[in-house]
């Protein structure tokens, strides 16, 4: 089940004010971005680069998920690990609120996220 729309309007001007705080400067852009996507009852934030040994194709960097929880009324928070799978992020599992979620990104106390 995808997220309604109401909630989907809050989650894009969270990110989106979240792209504004974060992202490189526009000259640096063309080898390092960030992005995000909505897919369905997750969001996920990544990093945008070229490939190291094909640079003219561009790859995407998975750096944090949350998933909406209807049931539940709460998002849970993944980080990528190593092994390419996602892992519950064992400092906060779980947030209330978009917002909380980006902030946990933004701060990364555990270099979890951007390593």
């Amino acid at each position: 089940m995808s997220i309604d729309a109401l909630h989907t309007l809050t989650i894009i001007e969270t990110m989106e004010n979240f792209l504004e705080r974060n992202r490189p400067p526009e000259d640096i852009r063309p080898e390092l971005d960030i992005g995000y996507r909505i897919e369905e009852q997750s969001i996920f934030i990544f990093e945008i680069r070229p490939k190291w040994l094909k640079p003219e194709e561009i790859m995407e960097c998975m750096v944090a998920k949350t998933t909406y929880v209807n049931t539940k009324k709460l998002w849970k928070v993944f980080w990528m690990r190593s092994d390419l799978k996602w892992h519950s992020y064992l400092p906060t599992p779980t947030v209330k609120t978009i917002q909380a979620f980006v902030k946990l990104v933004e701060a990364d106390d555990h270099h979890c996220f951007w390593g």
